[in-house]
């Protein structure tokens, strides 16, 4: 039942593309239409397949001998004879089955509709890679200027599944590689979107036999243990004079006192205080301070003095 409503949403597509309704169920029988010579249709440079299936491409070879084909192809006049504007394995089998005669219904279009009308079709008849599935989304974006909800209303899918398709080109070439060839899932590509070492990852997902809910998980420990490491390093150490300092002024104003230090060599001073009468001992302290400018007599550092109108206090909880 999705496969026919899939069907129906992208032959809704074409017919609207192709301005006539020409995508029958290949159990309506040929349209009206011509015969050309199959020499005469050249492959035109817009189809995005690239990889067919010889043993398929056999397969419907024989139905074609047996039934005859079904369903015209999509031409288009080009220099006296014709360029395949849809249906691909159609011609590839009607080679295969013998014939010297093709059904076609030509149309006079522009390159722009031909390449949109290759894609489309290529969709909704071929059983694409996730790789040739999502260049060709990319490519009615790229040429077309559609959004991801227009291509998704287009093709039957939903906005999230466009997006998630195209981002596979987002990984490296020997992973879409591994994709296009059937040795990895379009699942398993999209957990390693991102990656440093997705070529590491694809290799040992293949070796291993590693199923997506197993990519997932070490691909999250992964990103983990990278988090980790990051804090560690962002998070400055203290050495023994920051110490040395906590220490002395923890003892000799009689307060807990918490220097954290940064990466760029600054830092902030906290004053903690467990009560209000802590607080108010606190504050007259630094009050104390801003108006006699006197720095107590035993601590191990004398810090520049601020000018008396720029004292603040800042509380941090």
């Amino acid at each position: 039942m999705l496969e026919e409503n899939k069907k129906k949403s992208l032959g809704r597509g074409l017919e609207a593309l192709l301005g006539e309704d020409i995508l029958n169920d290949e159990s309506a029988g040929i349209k009206a239409s011509d015969k050309v010579n199959i020499a005469d249709i050249s492959i035109g440079e817009w189809q995005p397949r690239k990889d067919f299936n010889e043993e398929a491409i056999k397969s419907l070879a024989a139905s074609i001998k047996e039934k005859g084909i079904l369903q015209p192809l999509i031409v288009r006049p080009k220099n006296g004879k014709y360029e395949l504007i849809a249906g691909e394995r159609r011609l590839r089998a009607s080679k295969e089955a013998g014939l010297t005669e093709v059904p076609v219904i030509v149309k006079d279009m522009s390159d722009s509709e031909v390449l949109e009308i290759a894609l489309v079709e290529n969709l909704l008849r071929e059983n694409l890679s996730a790789i040739e599935e999502a260049n060709a989304y990319q490519t009615l974006m790229d040429n077309f200027s559609h959004t991801q909800e227009k291509v998704a209303a287009m093709v039957g899918k939903s906005r999230s599944y466009i997006a998630n398709t195209v981002r596979l080109l987002s990984l490296p070439a020997e992973v879409q590689n591994l994709v296009s060839e059937g040795k990895l899932s379009a699942g398993h590509a999209r957990c390693l979107i991102g990656l440093d070492n997705a070529v590491d990852l694809a290799d040992k997902i293949i070796k291993e036999g590693l199923n997506v809910r197993q990519v997932e998980a070490l691909v999250s420990h992964q990103k983990e243990g990278a988090a980790d490491v990051k804090s560690s390093k962002a998070r400055p150490v203290k050495n023994a004079d920051i110490l040395d300092i906590e220490h002395s002024l923890n003892q000799n104003l009689g307060l807990r006192i918490k220097i954290s230090p940064n990466k760029q060599g600054g830092g902030k001073v906290v004053l903690q205080y467990a009560s209000v009468a802590e607080l108010d001992m606190i504050i007259n302290i630094l009050e104390q301070k801003k108006q006699t400018n006197i720095t107590p007599q035993n601590t191990v550092f004398k810090a520049p003095e601020a000018p008396a109108e720029k004292f603040s206090i800042k509380f941090v909880e």
